[in-house]
């Protein structure tokens, strides 16, 4: 029977090769068009270690990645053992595993009743007969799921022959011919794997781009011209990027000694004229905190995209979690005003980076970008048209604002004209201490309750111009769902599922979440009997965010939170849905 919506899940030690293998099966769908998700999943090792990818394939859009895979390679149970709770196999998915692994199967735990089809599958043996090296077995497997599944081989052939070409030409022969081995493997074992074939009509080639990569592509958009950081995972490959385009575009990059550092450059990148960036993670964005005040203080623009990963301390350098929304909103010592934006998905990655940079130009303000793991890492098809933003640049002080030139001028909007250094009659004193409009510093109170009054006040013209939201569902609506950040995946399909089946339910996403868009939310709840706040933190930081400065409607509020290191599902939310709505309808009973 054909699907026309596919996940194919694969487990390895380090060295199998399964995310280069995820990797090309991914690239191949998007070469004809089809819609991808492809997400990754390491244990915590440097080197080495288990790792697994999953693959979601469909010809219709899709917002999540599978909630259960209905494909799974293994090439080692015991790593599969690792990723335990967070591989979910469908009923009926069909289990290729390396044969040769002994490994007895009640002792396998998939997770899902026993009407899976076992396939054992001599992956080890194949590569080495037919290549000449066990290295090549995720090459083999390709050419097996290609054949069994109607995944694109062409596309795939094209992947093999790039990624190989600059080796020996023994190299990549080799390997074509694991490729080959895989495809005629395939017939021997098509009968226990039928049912499962692509369905699709090929169609325009897609970009297939990770959330990291999307915001350093934001970066060069929005021009910035000078990055300085530290590599932490999940964000270092905005530094890779980087380090590859910026010197293309005139440019520059520095890697610092720690993330404090980085931070400082880019203080003085921007102070000296230049828009300036810098990425971590959450111990990074710890260490940061302090040039984030002097950032607020010296009214310098600067943007930080913090790619969460759980915590605290080292955590989970490798899993998602949405724990460091406290820290952005606000980890400063005094009152230190920032600005917090939260990117959705791949492509709201590239648009939230460059909204950031156009904010703190126009604002004077540092900006942080909230992203997390799951959007970081993961890659995603879309089409290039869609990478297009308008940019604001870096404001020039116009003669009439360079006469008395007074840098920190009280203002009605809170924004006064900077200068930087080299523009005649624009000089001035700066640092991190209180200062009056000339920048000369001071400790009187009268002028420090006045300064906090202008650095606040800029955040109310970014509030009403960039209140971004996406709004999803029924316009009015017996459920309404409340998230942010990566969670707008799963909860957008589940509201598409819900709504199909006749359900009325909606989801309200900030994009903005500092200054909050609170008038847009309130009209919101009006159009909503309950509400579900989803979350992926287990002190609940988004719903006690909420409850700082808006009221939710008392007893018809619903918390579904928890830790992250799993990636939310569209059937957890659902399942939520169901007992929400079974919950707001014996309620009605009574009440009638």
């Amino acid at each position: 029977m054909p699907v026309s919506d596919l996940t194919f899940s694969m487990v390895g030690s380090g060295g199998d090769g399964v995310v280069t293998m995820g990797t090309m099966v991914a690239q191949s769908a998007a070469a004809v068009g089809l819609n991808v998700m492809k997400v990754e999943a390491y244990g915590p090792q440097i080197r080495g270690g288990e790792s697994s990818c999953t693959v979601r394939i469909s010809s219709e859009p899709i917002f999540a990645q599978g909630d259960a895979s209905q494909v799974l390679v293994v090439f080692n149970w015991a790593d599969f053992a690792r990723f335990r709770g967070e591989i979910q196999v469908s009923p009926d998915a069909i289990v290729l595993y390396e044969a040769k692994d002994k490994t007895p199967r009640d002792q396998v735990d998939l997770g899902c009743d026993e009407d899976v089809r076992w396939v054992p599958v001599p992956f080890t043996k194949l590569a080495k007969s037919a290549a000449g090296t066990t290295l090549a077995k995720n090459i083999v497997t390709l050419g097996l799921l290609s054949e069994l599944f109607n995944i694109p081989q062409d596309a795939i052939l094209r992947a093999i022959t790039k990624k190989f070409s600059a080796k020996k030409a023994a190299v990549l022969e080799a390997n074509l011919k694991g490729f080959q081995a895989g495809i005629e493997y395939a017939h021997e074992i098509e009968a226990q794997c039928s049912g499962k074939r692509l369905q699709y009509k090929p169609g325009e080639a897609k970009l297939l781009m990770s959330g990291n990569e999307a915001a350093a592509v934001g970066a060069i958009h929005a021009g910035c011209r000078f990055f300085a950081g530290y590599p932490i995972t999940p964000s270092s490959e905005i530094l890779h990027y980087l380090s590859k385009w910026l010197p293309r575009v005139g440019g520059r990059l520095i890697q610092t000694e720690d993330e404090l550092s980085a931070i400082g450059a880019v203080l003085g990148g921007s102070f000296a004229g230049v828009k300036s960036m810098t990425a971590t993670s959450g111990p990074g964005l710890a260490l940061m905190t302090e040039m984030l005040g002097l950032a607020s203080m010296a009214e310098i623009p600067a943007v930080i995209i913090d790619v969460q990963r759980g915590g605290p301390s080292t955590g989970l350098p490798t899993k998602s979690e949405q724990s460091d929304l406290w820290q952005a909103l606000w980890g400063s010592h005094g009152d230190a005003p920032r600005v917090v934006l939260a990117p959705t998905d791949v492509e709201d990655c590239f648009h939230a980076t460059v909204t950031a940079f156009n904010i703190a130009e126009e604002s004077q303000l540092p900006v942080i970008v909230l992203s997390d793991q799951f959007i970081a890492q993961r890659s995603e098809s879309l089409s290039m048209l869609t990478l297009d933003h308008e940019v604001v640049g870096r404001q020039v002080p116009s003669a009439g604002d360079l006469e008395n030139y007074e840098r920190y001028r009280d203002t009605k909007s809170g924004i006064s004209p900077m200068s930087w250094p080299g523009i005649k009659g624009g000089e001035y004193q700066t640092n991190g201490l209180e200062h009056n409009a000339d920048g000369s510093p001071t400790s009187m109170y009268l002028v420090h309750e006045k300064m906090n009054a202008k650095r606040y006040r800029k955040l109310t013209p970014v509030r009403d111009k960039y209140s971004i939201y996406k709004r999803y569902g029924s316009e009015q609506a017996d459920v309404g769902i409340i998230c942010w950040g990566s969670s707008k995946g799963p909860v957008k399909e589940a509201v598409q599922r819900a709504n199909g089946r006749g359900e009325k339910v909606s989801a309200f996403v900030p994009q903005l979440l500092y200054p909050f868009p609170a008038r847009e939310f309130r009209d919101y709840l009006k159009s909503v009997r309950e509400v579900i706040v989803a979350e992926l933190s287990y002190s609940a930081q988004f719903y006690k965010y909420l409850r700082t400065f808006l009221q939710l409607p008392e007893g018809h509020t619903y918390v579904f939170k928890r830790s992250g290191g799993k990636n939310l599902t569209v059937l957890e939310v659902e399942n939520k849905i169901q007992k929400v709505l079974e919950m707001s309808s014996l309620r009605r009973e009574v009440l009638v």
